[in-house]
């Protein structure tokens, strides 16, 4: 007797491929889309917080690190302590390589703003989309045009945002490159994000990568004498805040929703920090945005849009699909 298969749907394709388009979860897109808001909300904090902290910007990445980690502990002994045991050696090594990358990410670009202009450096550290789709090609996934047009697009309204003022002196094209290193850090850290969640919880897998990137960056300041200390209690309140943020509104979110997303509408949604960090520093810190900001937010809304559609066409074409008898 043939056993017939059940019409359960199409075959399962390489795990990589699902997540970048945004269609390994299409029945929970809206939440998905309504929680990369908030994401985007609690991250677009981090700049204008960061500036007004009185402590060294690698102090600072340690420290919303390791107070996440205190935070996400208690959770995850609880409630996740049997799936901490069982992830696995791939699941925990490519976890803590995650944190690895999110570790040279801060390494990489908070020092560049230090080197070459603000505008430059948020303008090269945000083509993390151009290096995941560029990534996701050379792992075999072949993105549509639309997807290209709309992280292009995106990208516009970032530099029509910014600017790009790339200088030719020794010591801002040495922060230009770190800027741009620290993008492709970012996109390595969304891919190797979204393999781990397809079979790993939000909080184990972020316990995991985060207590990875603190250990890495408390081995850095420690190494180049970064003060860890001596602080304001008022620096320390801004640090709590930009933990619950940056740290568990802001990347946490970000782990959450790169699931059923996928990393290309992911990384392109946070192309909004820019002018989200620009909307707040005129809120909080009196600092008006330039007069391009609001076109700007609209440029970009415009791109994620494109890939969004990209995706959501491609789930209603894989749910109409029926599998051969």
């Amino acid at each position: 007797m043939r056993v017939r298969p059940a019409k359960s749907g199409i075959v399962p394709r390489p795990a990589v491929a699902d997540a970048s388009v945004g269609a390994g979860q299409g029945g929970h897109m809206p939440l998905d889309l309504v929680l990369l808001g908030v994401a985007i909300a609690g991250i677009s904090l981090s700049a204008p917080l960061i500036a007004a902290t009185a402590a060294p910007a690698l102090a600072i990445a340690f420290w919303r690190n390791i107070m996440a980690v205190g935070a996400l502990a208690p959770l995850a002994l609880l409630r996740h302590r049997r799936e901490l045991r069982s992830m696995g050696g791939r699941a925990m090594g490519l976890s803590a390589a995650a944190g690895a990358l999110l570790a040279l990410h801060f390494g990489l670009w908070l020092p560049s703003l230090h080197m070459t202009s603000v505008a430059s450096s948020t303008a090269l550290v945000t083509t993390t989309p151009i290096w995941t789709t560029i990534l996701l090609r050379l792992l075999g996934h072949r993105s549509s045009r639309l997807v290209w047009a709309g992280i292009g697009v995106a990208f516009l309204g970032v530099v029509l945002l910014t600017g790009v003022d790339l200088s030719l002196s020794p010591r801002a094209l040495a922060g230009d490159g770190l800027a741009l290193a620290g993008g492709m850090a970012g996109a390595g850290y969304m891919l190797l994000g979204a393999e781990v969640r397809r079979t790993v919880s939000t909080t184990a897998y972020t316990c995991v990568c985060y207590a990875t990137t603190a250990a890495l960056l408390l081995m850095v300041c420690l190494v180049g004498g970064v003060s860890l200390g001596g602080y304001s209690g008022t620096t320390w309140l801004k640090l709590a805040v930009l933990t619950v943020a940056a740290q568990l509104l802001g990347h946490s979110l970000i782990n959450r929703v790169v699931k059923g997303l996928g990393p290309a509408v992911t990384s392109t949604g946070i192309l909004l920090e820019t002018p989200g960090a620009a909307l707040i520093a005129a809120l909080w810190l009196g600092q008006q945005p330039p007069a391009a900001a609001y076109p700007a937010l609209g440029v970009i809304l415009v791109g994620l849009a494109l890939v969004i559609l990209d995706g959501r066409g491609k789930a209603r074409a894989g749910s109409r699909r029926e599998p051969a008898d």
